[in-house]
């Protein structure tokens, strides 16, 4: 019983962090850039892994670094990038509302890039999930502020996503995932701290009007929404198995939700069943997984 409560206790935990990324982000984006928001994010994370750093560099292999590298770009560095810039036009609540399409893009991917063998039931899901982002396109926080090209955006984000999904699935599978997050994690540190010293970053704290809000939003968001996360979700998978921690894809985009009601977001009828509509279709492509 103890156990079980403990595996709920980290499921509502990883479901938090991830599904407050959204809202933390937009408080980056009161002081920072998009790119610096993004590139702190990223910064922070591989700081927070790297006490498994020297243990995981010592147990890969070689030849497979560059492909960790890979990896930490679609799954990370990328995405980081792309929901930062879209924040800028987006609620947070739309955005996690379409990082709900992870799942289905991951089986397209898998299904175009590693010709994986997939169900009618699957693809009956991808086809919903599909409509009800267009649904989503339709409401008053994209259609009518012209901001679908920003939507888009996240859409990218979540492809690749996907497509990192696939990437570990086919090719780096039997690598524990703090193994591959610490070295991943690692990379797109080094590659985007220059972001930050090269973007007027640092000397915005040597003034009285310090961001200091958005700077602890930032910290926040790169050691617990991704660095911490990918240990929680790790943990989860190992201690509670695939189907607990399948359902955090339900979990993430109705917290964020709940950060955009409290921040006052306009949330329509239209956005909540365009929601709803997407996790059907999630929830027809995992249950074709389980069977």
């Amino acid at each position: 019983m103890h156990q079980r409560f403990a595996h709920w206790g980290v499921f509502l935990l990883l479901s938090l962090t991830w599904g407050s990324s959204f809202i933390l982000m937009k408080i980056g984006l009161e002081s920072f850039s998009s790119y610096q928001v993004a590139s702190l994010r990223l910064v922070a994370a591989g700081i927070a892994l790297l006490p498994f750093l020297p243990k995981a560099l010592r147990e890969t292999p070689k030849n497979k670094l560059p492909l960790i590298a890979l990896s930490g770009i679609l799954g990370n560095g990328i995405p980081a990038f792309l929901f930062c810039l879209a924040e800028t036009a987006l609620d947070s609540s739309l955005a996690g509302i379409l990082n709900a399409l992870t799942p289905l893009m991951a089986l397209l991917s898998g299904i175009i890039l590693f010709q994986s063998p997939f169900k009618k039931e699957q693809l009956t899901g991808i086809f919903i999930g599909l409509t009800g982002v267009i649904f989503l396109f339709t409401s008053k926080g994209i259609s009518n502020n012209g901001h679908w090209s920003y939507a888009l955006l996240v859409i990218l984000a979540t492809v690749s996503y996907g497509i990192n999904i696939s990437l570990v699935h086919h090719q780096l599978k039997g690598f524990p995932s703090i193994q591959l997050g610490a070295i991943a994690m690692f990379f797109c540190a080094v590659v985007t701290f220059p972001i930050l010293l090269c973007s007027n970053f640092f000397p915005q704290f040597t003034q009285s009007n310090a961001p200091w809000r958005s700077l602890g939003a930032g910290l926040v968001l790169g050691v617990m929404g991704t660095g911490i996360a990918a240990v929680l979700f790790f943990l989860l998978i190992k201690r509670a198995g695939s189907v607990l921690a399948s359902m955090v894809a339900y979990a993430i985009p109705l917290v964020a939700v709940g950060w955009g009601l409290l921040a006052q977001e306009p949330i329509t009828w239209v956005q909540v069943l365009s929601m709803g509509v997407i996790l059907v279709g999630v929830y027809l492509v995992n249950q074709s997984n389980k069977r």
